[in-house]
């Protein structure tokens, strides 16, 4: 049989799916539907870590031009995606009452409210974004036609490498202290090795082996910002009801702010009993890793000190309002390079 004269082409299909996922959702985002919210801001967070390892200039004007754009479009869907989870936790909540209470109620309706003003406000930054640019951008990245394979399994590799270092140490770090933002943190840098995962998996045609331990841990950390980004919201309204003289909606308020603040430590207690450090490992082994070092916490200390001399200062308007100042001295912020 004579040789074949071209290669199978898989980067350029794997790149292309993960476009039109983007834009598949975007109509019924638009329209407020809760499940198109989290797909769509789910298939940016794919793309946004797939085209700097698939195209044919990851570094290129386009390149970084979409990847803006796609940045815009996560934040503005995130606000509004935190309070549909906020609302499913409640009304499950409320379910498991003996009868809502009148104050009970009153908080389930502000919590609402506070949705549906949230999706007003994303439906109306996401028509002032530039999609129609971010389409442009990406028809040309896709007509120049996914990088080689080789390369790509490269950066794969070292992409895979470096992301693990930092979730590693992340891990050593933290330990077993209860930091919700520093866990929201290593919940995106494992989300992060997720989709690098996926997109190893489906480029080499192996089993979701390890994408599938990724996603399970993401999940578990879900489960603890989710319940927390909650019992704040709560907090908010305790002291807004304390400020007003609502003694009766205060206690309310209080009372399910705690609650749902004890509801995500025992998520985190979970967490631990999991062992985190074993999952990330054996995902690693299934993606093909070499060496896998496991650093203890004093060696975290010093590998994020020996980052943070490497790496330029954010101005304060770059910093996310939503993570602790602790939280950005966490080891290499596992993944937050956008």
């Amino acid at each position: 049989m004579a040789p074949s004269k071209t290669l199978i082409d898989r980067t350029t299909p794997l790149l292309r799916q993960r476009i039109r996922g983007v834009f598949q959702q975007l109509p019924r985002a638009l329209a407020g539907h809760e499940e198109a919210i989290h797909q769509m801001r789910v298939s940016g967070r794919r793309l946004r870590v797939a085209l700097p390892l698939l195209a044919r200039k990851p570094g290129g004007r386009r390149v970084r031009r979409a990847l803006a754009i796609l940045r815009q479009i996560r934040t503005a869907a995130g606000a509004s995606r935190d309070l549909d989870v906020g609302v499913a936790l409640f009304e499950e909540r409320v379910r498991a009452t003996d009868g809502p209470r009148p104050e009970l109620k009153t908080l389930g309706k502000r919590l609402r409210a506070a949705r549906a003003r949230s999706r007003a406000r994303m439906a109306e930054t996401l028509m002032d974004l530039e999609i129609a640019r971010l389409r442009r951008h990406l028809r040309r990245i896709l007509s120049r036609r996914g990088e080689g394979l080789f390369p790509v399994l490269l950066r794969l590799g070292q992409e895979r490498d470096a992301r693990a270092a930092a979730l590693l140490a992340a891990l050593a770090w933290l330990g077993e202290d209860y930091d919700p933002d520093a866990l929201h943190r290593l919940r995106i840098g494992t989300r992060r090795l997720r989709y690098v995962a996926e997109l190893s998996e489906g480029l080499k045609g192996t089993p979701a082996e390890a994408s599938d331990l990724f996603k399970n841990l993401q999940e578990q950390l879900g489960g603890i910002r989710d319940a927390y980004v909650l019992s704040a919201w709560l907090g908010r309204q305790a002291e807004a009801a304390r400020a007003r003289g609502q003694e009766a909606l205060f206690a309310e308020a209080a009372a399910q702010q705690a609650f749902f603040l004890e509801k995500s430590r025992d998520h985190h207690r979970r967490f631990l009993d999991s062992d985190a450090v074993t999952t990330v490992t054996r995902g690693l082994l299934a993606l093909g890793a070499a060496a896998i070092a496991v650093p203890d916490r004093p060696a975290a200390r010093a590998y994020n000190a020996n980052r943070d001399t490497q790496r330029p200062e954010r101005s304060l308007a770059d910093a996310s309002p939503d993570h602790s100042s602790r939280d950005r001295r966490a080891p290499g912020n596992p993944g937050h390079s956008g």
